[in-house]
């Protein structure tokens, strides 16, 4: 009878220890580099702009007037200021075409306050995009801040065309090319502000309940519908006033288009001082909690 095969008999497999550098092994997840962040979030640019196209198109769609409202209701806000504070209170004694004033401050304005909502939003409502994919989440602040931007064209030609029809008729110019660099820089304000307001409201929904009446306070604060004149016997105020982002965005605006004056280096350097400090400081900000987006707390 043969014996049984021995299953410890026979060559035995060659073990070959290796070592293995655990510096170079990366947690799941873990938030890239600075750097590469940034080149993360330029690889998905084309993201970017679509998603931001396509938000445009079903912008207000289940609204009958739909995208109109763009238009309808800055027209509606500024009618309603003009009534309460033009022939109310009158507020606009000593402004030179206070309508065209008026509705200046209530459009620009309008657009900072939109962009600012989509932003802090922008992680809350796009909760199932990031649990099923990985990508930078600036990229989705981004997208809604573009939307914004796309979606302010067709008011700010509104803007110009009641400038023009409204009286005092006012000249078409040059310098009106200027709001062009202006609402750029608005744009780059309005991206870093919304950068560090979408990862507040990520972890703490209350920041957008507060952003309610920030935002009204801002308004006032920014001569949306009366003059810095008001506070000339209050230097502080005024000097205050002046370097607050968005009044600048409006002085400038408002030269440009109805004084027909070019703004000065001073209001430049102001505004674009605040709009890339923001930026890079809300860009930082967003990135630090970047591991954090999409969880539950």
């Amino acid at each position: 009878m043969a014996a049984p095969n021995d299953a410890t008999s026979g060559p035995q497999p060659t073990v070959v220890e290796t070592s293995v550098n655990l510096r170079r092994l990366k947690r799941v997840g873990a938030r890239p580099s600075f750097l590469d962040y940034i080149v993360s979030i330029w690889d998905y640019r084309h993201f970017i702009y679509y998603d931001a196209k396509a938000k445009v198109s079903t912008n207000n769609e289940k609204d009958k007037l739909g995208s109109a409202w763009l238009i309808i209701s800055p027209v509606l806000n500024g009618l309603m200021f003009f009534f309460v504070m033009g022939i109310l209170l009158k507020s606009g004694r000593g402004i030179e075409n206070f309508v065209s004033y008026l509705i200046i401050g209530v459009f620009f304005f309008q657009f900072s306050i939109r962009s600012i909502n989509a932003s802090s939003r922008a992680i809350f409502s796009n909760k199932n995009v990031i649990h099923a994919f990985k990508f930078p989440r600036a990229t989705l602040v981004i997208a809604a801040n573009l939307r914004e931007l796309f979606l302010n064209v067709p008011v700010i030609l509104t803007l110009l065309v009641l400038i023009i029809l409204l009286p005092p008729d006012e000249r078409v110019t040059l310098k009106w090319l200027l709001i062009v660099p202006i609402i750029s820089l608005q744009f780059i304000f309005n991206l870093g502000f919304g950068l560090i307001v979408a990862r507040m409201s990520s972890r703490f929904n209350d920041v957008n309940q507060i952003l309610t009446y920030g935002m009204r306070a801002w308004m006032y604060l920014s001569c949306m519908f009366f003059s810095i004149d008001r506070f000339s016997d209050m230097p502080i105020v005024m000097k205050v006033m002046e370097h607050n982002p968005l009044y600048q965005v409006l002085f400038m605006a408002r030269g440009a288009l109805i004084y027909d004056t070019i703004p000065s280096w001073n209001s430049w350097t102001v505004l674009a001082l605040w709009s890339f400090a923001m930026l890079a400081f809300g860009t930082v900000y967003f990135w630090k909690a970047e591991e954090s987006y999409g969880r539950e707390y």
